[in-house]
């Protein structure tokens, strides 16, 4: 395990976890689709919504918009409170057999060290939130749903996917004014300026995944 950081004085020092790939063995957004709708309708969605987004597939901006459109088709409607509940049931799973325990691990080390932590993830808060709360974090920023003044969900993200230079302001927003030494774990290009945000950027090896340039924390 690293030494601690030479953080300044003053500053609080903060652990920041990618959710997908990070924390959990897995990408989770499709998964939990198919928990809430089943999978024939995720499969029929999820086409439908990429003939309908253009632009670039390879750029973030189309994730981000192929995003929106899943989440409009599948979401538009749908009661908050069952929401709530079968996000829960996912994060129980999640919390059973779908995080990794080096990361946890190293989540552990870094609250004996008096660091907070906070995920900072384009999931879905509905089950981010119950693993995080599970692990004694202090923060959450994901990607969330807009619900309307009937308890339905709307059918829109409430806010932008929190994917790439969305990561790196909600966490200034979240940091506020205070000084702070920041370290960031992350494994795909979506992290790449919460890393380059870091004082201490950690990519971590997806280890579901073999490549030659694969690497372990760091």
């Amino acid at each position: 395990m690293p030494a601690p950081p030479p953080a300044a004085r003053n500053a609080t020092v903060v652990a920041a976890f990618d959710f997908d790939g990070t924390l959990s063995t897995r990408d989770n957004f499709v998964p939990f689709l198919v928990r809430v709708a089943g999978a024939a309708t995720v499969a029929q969605t999820l086409v439908a919504s990429g003939l309908r987004v253009t632009g670039n597939r390879r750029s973030g901006e189309w994730r981000d918009a192929l995003k929106a459109e899943v989440v409009r088709r599948i979401f538009t409607g749908f009661d908050a409170e069952r929401f709530d509940a079968l996000g829960n049931a996912f994060a129980f799973d999640l919390l059973r057999r779908r995080l990794r325990p080096d990361v946890v691990d190293r989540v552990d080390w870094h609250r004996t060290q008096g660091h907070k932590l906070v995920i900072v993830s384009a999931s879905l808060g509905v089950y981010v939130r119950p693993v995080a709360r599970q692990l004694r974090f202090d923060g959450v920023l994901a990607s969330e749903l807009e619900v309307d003044h009937s308890g339905r969900l709307t059918g829109r993200l409430a806010g932008n996917n929190v994917r790439g230079a969305e990561k790196t302001r909600r966490l200034d927003l979240w940091l506020g004014d205070e000084p702070a030494y920041v370290w960031a774990y992350g494994d795909s290009s979506g992290d790449r300026e919460l890393w380059s945000r870091a004082d201490r950027p950690v990519r971590v090896a997806r280890r579901n995944r073999f490549s030659r340039d694969r690497v372990p924390i760091e």
